[in-house]
């Protein structure tokens, strides 16, 4: 236990330049809220419901993080800071990393299925600040999803999402292998996909202007000239 302890610290100083020691570390919040989640899955898990709650209220109380104790959370789970609300079907996977005032969100449990109304988010996910993921939809393996994008649809393997609503924008492979972005946010790459839709309407209308002009042009061309009168 105590080498799976170390291990995580070291995941999470892996991802965190500003911690000076695994001590400093056991200080997150993040950190705190996640184990005492461990403890309010298990009493969950066990049927008691009242005791898993008071835990989570603790613990919200403490870290103005919301964790539901029903939330399953995989290993080397890395919570950056707090104001974040993580709901009960909601699935995290391994080494995902999620910053400030982030919300798995459910919908109406008939838009889901079996009850299933959170977010799954597979593992090396990487969810910015301010991002609101909402319904039974599925993050895919290594995906990104940038600061205050609102997220509704699932999330292809290696996407990043951008945006309100979000939409995925091409990475290249080579940062897509990347081991860890901060933020989930290529910041040295260009965020914005382009041509835009507008764009793309805005050319088209440009591209008709120019054919109607051309058309106008070439009947004037072959218009023959009126002759102007000479004063005698």
């Amino acid at each position: 236990m105590f080498d799976r302890l170390i291990a995580y610290l070291d995941s999470v100083r892996a991802r965190d330049p500003a911690p000076r020691s695994r001590w400093e570390i056991l200080l997150y919040p993040g950190v705190l809220a996640l184990g005492m989640h461990r403890v309010a899955h298990w009493l969950f898990e066990a049927d008691l419901f009242f005791l898993a709650r008071f835990v989570n209220h603790l613990s919200r109380w403490l870290t103005a993080i919301d964790i539901h104790p029903g939330a399953n959370i995989g290993r080397n789970f890395f919570l950056d800071h707090g104001f974040t609300v993580i709901g009960e079907t909601a699935e995290i996977g391994d080494n995902v990393t999620i910053y400030q005032c982030v919300t798995l969100g459910g919908t109406n449990p008939a838009n889901g299925e079996g009850g299933k109304r959170h977010p799954t988010l597979k593992d090396n996910v990487i969810i910015g600040s301010g991002a609101q993921i909402i319904g039974p939809i599925v993050v895919g393996e290594r995906a990104r999803v940038g600061a205050n994008a609102v997220v509704l649809d699932d999330v292809p393997d290696g996407a990043t999402m951008i945006g309100l609503k979000a939409r995925s924008t091409l990475v290249p492979a080579e940062t897509w292998l990347r081991e860890f972005i901060p933020y989930g946010t290529p910041c040295e790459e260009p965020c914005e996909p382009a041509p835009t839709e507008r764009v793309q309407s805005l050319e088209a209308e440009v591209a008709t202007l120019r054919d109607e002009l051309s058309e106008m042009r070439k009947l004037l061309s072959t218009a023959p000239k009126r002759q102007s009168g000479t004063k005698r």
